[in-house]
């Protein structure tokens, strides 16, 4: 059976009622078993336990040989463009804190293959009891763009050591109340903000004259559209908001 991520993502909300039942993480070692109270290894459990929920439903998909880059699983083993899953993870009682990809492969990537670009996430947000019953209390199902933000002084949230640049951080998607850095609106403007950032970035600040128009003209190529993309100085107002 082939499912698209929106049919997983009904099937998990509908059917399922994933948002109504617990589970808990027990680990077994001779006659000694016990449940696991450490939040830090929950989201790596629920991206395995999605995939036995596949296997249990019979659900075809292929997983990604690179564990670095986006999609988990291929859920069209026969075209791999086409329904790409994300599986994503984090502590509801906390802000999102998982990455969405090695920035430096990431803008590599999507010129190399647009496609990735809809790749689709599956985000749990659980939250664990002090008994060790996992629950969930979100299950969202989202486009990279509408995840992702800006910060203070780089068009990506960006986790930066030493430096340099590693990994594109999520936003904060699900508030609505007022946010310094809200999620960019659409895939136009979240290319902008990559555009921004390959030229901001040392390590790739050489591809920044030619990197829009190979992106642009890969796009083209792959779906028959041409993307019309706004400079980051004339949107950078939308997504970096005084603070109050």
């Amino acid at each position: 059976m082939r499912l698209t991520p929106q049919e997983i993502y009904d099937r998990l909300i509908g059917e399922d009622k994933i948002l109504e039942i617990r589970g808990q993480i027990r680990f077994f070692l001779g006659e000694v078993s016990i449940v696991v109270h450490q939040r830090d290894v929950v989201g790596n459990i629920i991206q395995e336990w999605l995939r036995g929920w596949m296997d249990y439903h019979g659900v075809e998909y292929v997983l990604n040989d690179n564990s670095q880059m986006p999609p988990d699983f291929y859920l069209n083993p026969d075209n791999r463009t086409e329904h790409l899953l994300e599986v994503k993870a984090f502590n509801r009682a906390a802000t999102p804190g998982f990455d969405i990809a090695d920035f430096n492969s990431y803008q590599r990537e999507i010129c190399e293959r647009p496609y990735m670009l809809h790749a689709q996430y599956l985000i749990f947000g659980y939250e664990m009891t002090p008994d060790g019953y996992v629950v969930i209390k979100d299950l969202w199902l989202k486009d990279v763009w509408s995840i992702c933000r800006c910060m203070d002084k780089w068009a990506l949230n960006l986790q930066i050591k030493d430096r340099v640049v590693h990994k594109i951080r999520p936003a904060v998607w699900y508030t609505t109340g007022h946010v310094q850095f809200p999620p960019f609106e659409c895939l136009e403007d979240f290319i902008s903000a990559v555009e921004q950032t390959v030229y901001q970035n040392p390590k790739t600040r050489e591809l920044a004259g030619t990197w829009l128009v190979n992106f642009v003209d890969a796009y083209e190529r792959f779906y028959s559209r041409h993307l019309k993309i706004p400079r980051w100085d004339d949107i950078v107002h939308r997504y970096r908001k005084p603070r109050g």
